[in-house]
């Protein structure tokens, strides 16, 4: 247990299901209980997978935390959940009714990406689809779910690039929906850039300079492409994903605050102390005693 009674986190590795294609499968949301279990596993541990999941909830709320935020999603609600983010599902899992789709890093082509103008992680929010934008998303959830179950119908290499395109379809569709699609452009290939650097290097450096140096542009150009894809300039949005992380190892693991503090490259104590009251108005300290319990704890 971590800190303040809270579970620590454990990472979650990708591992294909037996007879499935490598970097994506589609599973049943309610079977998510007995997979847990079967592999002696806690389905309402918070877990830290490394790879992306589209949940799309058709009948009975589904009540989950995501990176400090708890969601209860109606039937009818998606929400997709990035590598790295920490997750907790509600009590009532076993009588989910929906679907995931589960999709490694790198499954789809960053034209996919850019185009459908990605959120940071931390900014996601469950999307409530209707109309003619519901019944794409479902008729298209339904495709990828044949298709992923029709495995020996075409050559391996030929089904995998159909369910390519068809996970590539609901995320540009979920775009349209948020309103966040967009054209390719060069502030979007910067801004990938940019957001592939920092989730590298972010226990690094907080220096917009480095960033700037690292990937051959100027700190000016970091910024206008973070302002136009996020809203934010490039030194707010690398401090948040910053933030995000200290926030992470605070409540779920024991490391004392200056320990954090040392894993995220704050050499002085202080200064991580100052970097976090600023942000949050609270001490870490004070971060972890008061943060509250998830469901159930």
């Amino acid at each position: 247990m971590g800190k303040n009674g809270q579970p620590a986190i454990r990472d979650l590795p990708y591992t294909a299901a037996v007879g499935a294609p490598a970097g994506v499968e589609v599973v049943p949301l309610g079977g998510l209980f007995d997979r847990a279990r079967r592999h002696g596993n806690d389905p309402y541990a918070a877990l830290r997978p490394a790879f992306h999941q589209l949940i799309a909830v058709r009948e009975r709320p589904l009540h989950l935390t995501v990176d400090f935020v708890e969601h209860e999603l109606p039937p009818g609600a998606w929400l997709w959940i990035r590598p790295g983010q920490v997750q907790r599902f509600g009590h009532g899992l076993p009588d989910a009714e929906g679907t995931i789709v589960v999709f490694q890093p790198g499954f789809l082509p960053p034209a996919t990406l850019a185009a459908a103008g990605v959120d940071p992680p931390y900014r996601q929010a469950p999307v409530l689809p209707s109309g003619q934008d519901a019944r794409a998303l479902r008729l298209g959830l339904e495709h990828l779910a044949f298709e992923f179950a029709a495995l020996t119908s075409l050559p391996l290499a030929s089904h995998v690039e159909v369910l390519r395109h068809l996970v590539s379809v609901l995320v540009l569709r979920l775009a349209r929906t948020t309103g966040t699609s967009a054209a390719p452009g060069p502030a979007a290939e910067v801004f990938r850039r940019l957001f592939d650097a920092v989730e590298r290097d972010h226990r690094v450096t907080r220096r917009v300079e480095d960033y700037a140096a690292a990937l051959g542009y100027s700190p000016r150009t970091l910024s206008r492409a973070s302002l136009a894809v996020t809203g934010m300039s490039a030194k707010k949005y690398i401090d948040e994903r910053v933030l995000l992380e200290a926030k992470r190892l605070l409540l779920h693991t024991e490391r004392a605050a200056k320990d954090v503090g040392a894993e995220l490259g704050f050499a002085d104590p202080s200064d991580f102390t100052k970097f976090f009251r600023l942000r949050t108005g609270t001490t870490p300290g004070e971060f972890r005693a008061g943060t509250l319990r998830p469901d159930g704890d």
